[in-house]
């Protein structure tokens, strides 16, 4: 029996939460009549298991951030799709078994369940929002700055990696717990099938970290100075650039948010004259970040650019990186762009001065590789690893061990080198 297509479930957190569950005929459902017929077109548990998802994922927008609600919301869509459209099968009759048999699902889902790009869930249309036909629960997603092809790629390649995969057990597992917790279910069988997945593979590899080699960062900055002495609009760029890297920030912690706009005075200074950056970031969690000297020249000048005086002040509320239309601070992805536009400037100087192979990474090179980039080179130059896992935001120093201490790796790389074929 042939898989039917899939149907997005969830919209965003700003439209599901004004979902009222009583009479959800009156509000919601008015606004997606699709959804609402799809509901009501299958068994009489599928629109129970709905509003569970529902509740959930309003708990999850609630307390958690926008990347995580958008991550659970993922993840709780494609698995009731499953039970809905596959499996058709409720929660509360699940048993390991039955979960080891989602893993398989989603480790070789339906071509038309695939697609290519992330495409919006649903579009308005005469009034109310119906699915967009380009949206598929699962993406085949393909290598960064991949030239067009005549063939669309072979959907049939698709495989998700450990992190995605680590991510499905994670998505319901959470989901299960909550039901649990408010006692719609009793039991939770995505724990127990996790660790009998036979796709997950321990890592017993090098880390590699995705980071810039000191050269390559070297041609990102001189390219980012040269831009912004060439023409001065572009002194947003430099100092995202040197924000990133320096003061290991996270796209989302310089981007305005629902919740958060990042503002100058979160620039401080203690009675010590030393420079602190407030950061809102990863778990809802405030830190400061060291301020090194080094960056001051480039904070001045920005803000120089921007027609401030030389350093923030209490109480400034003008965002640190402001649109560059319109009122308000820049989004991750306005970000990112800006970011990009310099690695892809950067790749073309150094792939003509040093050669493809050694200017390679830039093409592969994301904004986070920046915030890698800065504090690999402060695990190199000495730098105490508690201090620097503080300025990380990590939750404990065996997180910054883990992802940037490759002393021993190094020793055994150089050594692996004197092998020879003959």
């Amino acid at each position: 029996m042939a898989i039917p297509k899939p149907v997005p479930l969830y919209p965003t957190y700003t439209e599901l939460k004004g979902f009222k569950p009583v009479n959800p005929d009156q509000t919601f459902f008015n606004d997606y009549p699709e959804l609402k017929t799809f509901l009501e077109s299958g068994e009489s548990w599928w629109m129970p298991h709905w509003l569970w998802g529902q509740e959930f994922l309003s708990y999850i927008g609630r307390n958690k951030s926008e990347h995580t609600f958008t991550r659970f919301r993922n993840e709780t869509e494609r698995f009731l799709l499953w039970l809905f459209q596959v499996k058709a099968t409720p929660m509360d009759r699940l048993r390991k078994a039955d979960i080891l048999e989602y893993a398989d699902f989603c480790w070789q889902p339906p071509v038309d369940w695939i697609c290519l790009a992330n495409h919006e869930k649903f579009q308005l249309s005469n009034g109310h929002f119906v699915q967009n036909l380009a949206w598929a629960p699962y993406r085949l997603k393909l290598p960064k700055n991949s030239q067009p092809s005549e063939s669309e790629p072979d959907k049939k390649k698709y495989r998700p990696s450990q992190q995605t995969l680590a991510g499905v057990f994670t998505g319901i597992i959470a989901f299960y717990k909550y039901l649990m917790n408010e006692e719609y279910l009793y039991g939770n069988p995505a724990q127990i099938a996790k660790t009998d997945c036979r796709y997950f593979i321990k890592d017993a590899q090098v880390k590699e970290i995705r980071r810039l080699t000191e050269v390559q960062w070297q041609y990102v900055f001189d390219v980012a100075l040269s831009m912004a002495d060439e023409d001065p609009i572009y002194e947003r760029s430099l100092f995202v650039i040197c924000a990133l890297k320096t003061l290991f920030l996270r796209i989302s912690e310089l981007s305005e948010r629902n919740n958060w706009t990042p503002v100058m005075s979160h620039f401080w200074q203690d009675s010590d004259g030393n420079w602190w950056l407030k950061v809102f970031g990863k778990g809802r969690k405030l830190r400061d970040i060291t301020v090194p000297p080094s960056f001051i020249p480039y904070l001045k000048r920005y803000r120089h650019y921007r027609g401030l005086s030389p350093l923030p002040s209490v109480a400034e509320n003008y965002p640190i990186v402001e649109k560059i239309r319109g009122q308000g601070g820049m989004t991750a992805r306005q970000l990112a762009r800006i970011v990009q536009q310099v690695f892809d400037r950067a790749y073309d100087e150094m792939r003509q001065a040093e050669g493809e192979d050694n200017a390679r990474k830039l093409r592969e090179a994301s904004t986070h590789w920046l915030r890698h980039t800065g504090a690999s080179m402060e695990v190199e130059r000495g730098r105490a690893l508690k201090d620097l896992s503080e300025d990380l935001g990590h939750s404990s120093m065996a997180t910054t061990d883990t992802v940037y201490v490759q002393t021993e790796n190094r020793v055994r790389a150089q050594s692996g080198k004197d092998r020879d074929v003959k």
